[in-house]
């Protein structure tokens, strides 16, 4: 037996089938695990209002279709939007090609004021990313299954399917949850690339491209990637002489780059097969480091002033909330402190556990570069960041350690298996019990979703998807009441038979009756708000997002 094929029996796990008819048992259960986390995501897709960023995006994919213009959210690329344009398609939308605004302004037209049901095209624009989310899930268990057989699959995919985090922005028309998955997809591919190079890296290569066409955030994996395309094609090489080795892995990272590169072409060829770009809002000069790194790029002029305009928002002063600490500027641990806060007791003991067991065990230990470095250096690249608005901005560490999290059993202790079952059952539980309110979801240690407010704020409680729970809310139990409402969102609440007035444009002597105020606003309260609320009692809360006071 040659050298190289005796290295790959030695690293391929043995996999534990089940025998005669249970080989059924594995597809049923992915089904299983699939079914509820599709079930999960189509409810909270159905029942929440826009969020913040979703007007924009699905304002640009209608753009996208019916004038082939990049004009429309420049600062991200096209990809992720094209996605979602499927389902803007599918919905079949009247589209007012006359109107002009910002993009915020042509999302809000498109879903408010052309005539439209914006329940039913939110629904549709949603649709292709829980579709997406729930094929990951497969790459999620085909991952972990390479690497330890189908129990480590079935663990994974349990990990990922019952993610608060990954439910609750894969069911939403935004671009975080397909950028993971795509990185997740070319890391897999690329992990498969070991004993079939020819066949994975280019595939790998697309994937990365794909992610880089989706969000701009998954440019720092791409150095990363290519140093383990290098590695995966010199292992492929097996006992060639060093020099064709060194060639060979210089291909597959020269490769891995010019696929990449070529997607995102083709996803801006297919938005305007001219490229005509002409932005309608100011691009930054960006200097410096940065400026070269921008210059550099073999990518679409576009995609480079929508780097810049990225910069441009890096340098604004944001305001953050942690811990009912209200802040201006970026904290360096607000990342890893959201993430302690919004991920289930039970998952953050099994990303440890695999994260040892892949360090640890030797027939794993060459699997954790391709798992941890390039999570590690996103979540660096992340925590650099100065807009402290949610873990959105690290979906890809629940995605990417949900498949270290199905090595745990593989520690070799008897009690492994037994203790890994039930952690998924505990991390299955703690998510049940959220839905359908994902995107507030806390742990147990921090008093749940109802408790999530007091800690954090904007995309991690309050994005602004509660506005029909409200009115709702406010038919059931308010009826001919007068409300006053301080909302935080995109939604209009006037299209969804709210009829509020803004408490802060009136002197406080005049507010009387229902003052209703989004938690990302309470958690900044200050001056005029601030007295208000303490002027008032609170009586209800909606969603976990939006409380109801009495004044």
């Amino acid at each position: 037996m040659a050298t190289s094929e005796r290295q790959r029996v030695r690293e391929t796990p043995a996999r534990e089938c089940p025998r005669g008819g249970r080989r059924w048992l594995v597809p049923l259960v992915v089904a299983v695990l699939l079914g509820q986390m599709a079930v999960a995501m189509v409810t909270t897709a159905v029942q929440q209002t826009p969020t913040v960023d979703e007007p924009v995006y699905v304002g640009a994919a209608a753009v996208y279709l019916h004038e082939h213009s990049l004009e429309i959210n420049p600062e991200h690329p096209p990809l992720g939007k094209l996605a979602i344009a499927v389902g803007v398609a599918a919905a079949g939308p009247h589209f007012d090609a006359s109107f002009t605004g910002t993009q915020q302004q042509v999302g809000q037209h498109l879903l408010y004021q052309s005539g439209n049901d914006p329940w039913r095209l939110m629904f549709w624009a949603r649709l292709p990313v829980i579709v997406l989310t729930l094929l990951f899930g497969l790459v999620v268990f085909a991952f972990a299954r390479d690497l330890a057989g189908p129990p480590a699959g079935l663990v994974a995919l349990g990990v990922y399917a019952f993610s608060p985090d990954v439910i609750a922005h894969g069911s939403l028309a935004t671009l975080d949850a397909p950028a993971a998955g795509f990185l997740l997809t070319s890391v897999w591919l690329l992990w498969r690339a070991r004993r079939l190079p020819r066949r994975y890296v280019p595939l790998a290569g697309a994937a990365l491209g794909a992610a880089s066409a989706t969000k701009a955030a998954a440019l720092p994996a791409v150095p990363v990637l290519m140093v383990l395309a290098a590695v995966s094609a010199w292992h492929a090489c097996g006992a060639h002489r060093r020099r064709v080795r060194l060639l060979r892995a210089a291909g597959g990272a020269l490769a891995v780059a010019v696929v990449a590169v070529a997607v995102v072409w083709a996803a801006y060829l297919v938005v305007d097969p001219r490229l005509w770009w002409s932005p309608q809002q100011h691009v930054p000069v960006v200097h410096g480091l940065r400026g070269l790194l921008v210059r550099l790029l073999p990518l679409p002029r576009a995609y480079r002033d929508g780097l810049r305009m990225q910069f441009a928002f890096e340098n604004q002063p944001w305001q953050g909330f942690l811990f009912g600490r209200l802040y201006t500027g970026s904290l360096w641990y607000y990342l890893p402190a959201a993430l302690l806060v919004k991920t289930p007791l039970g998952m953050l003991v099994l990303w440890i556990a695999g994260v040892v067991a892949l360090t640890a065990r030797r027939r794993l230990r060459a699997a954790a570069p391709y798992l941890l470095l390039p999570a590690g250096v996103l979540l660096a690249a992340a925590m650099t960041g100065s807009r402290d608005l949610g873990t959105r901005y690290a979906l890809f560490v629940p995605v990417f350690l949900a498949v270290a999290a199905g090595c745990a059993p593989v520690l070799r202790r008897r009690w492994a298996p037994g203790v890994t079952a039930a952690l998924v059952l505990c991390v299955a539980v703690s998510s049940l019990r959220a839905f359908p309110y994902y995107l507030p979801y806390s742990n147990e240690a921090f008093g749940g979703p109802a408790q999530t407010h007091l800690r954090l704020h904007d995309s991690n409680v309050d994005w602004g998807q509660d506005l029909g729970r409200l009115a709702h809310r406010l038919r059931e139990r308010y009826p001919g009441e007068r409300v006053w409402l301080v909302y935080k969102g995109s939604g209009v609440p006037s299209a969804y038979g709210i009829h509020a007035a803004n408490p802060l444009r009136v002197p406080a002597g005049d507010v009387h009756g229902l003052l209703v105020v989004s938690d990302s606003a309470l958690a900044k309260a200050r001056g005029r708000l601030a007295a208000l609320v303490a002027g008032s009692r609170p009586v209800d809360e909606v969603g976990h997002s939006i409380t109801v006071f009495r004044r």
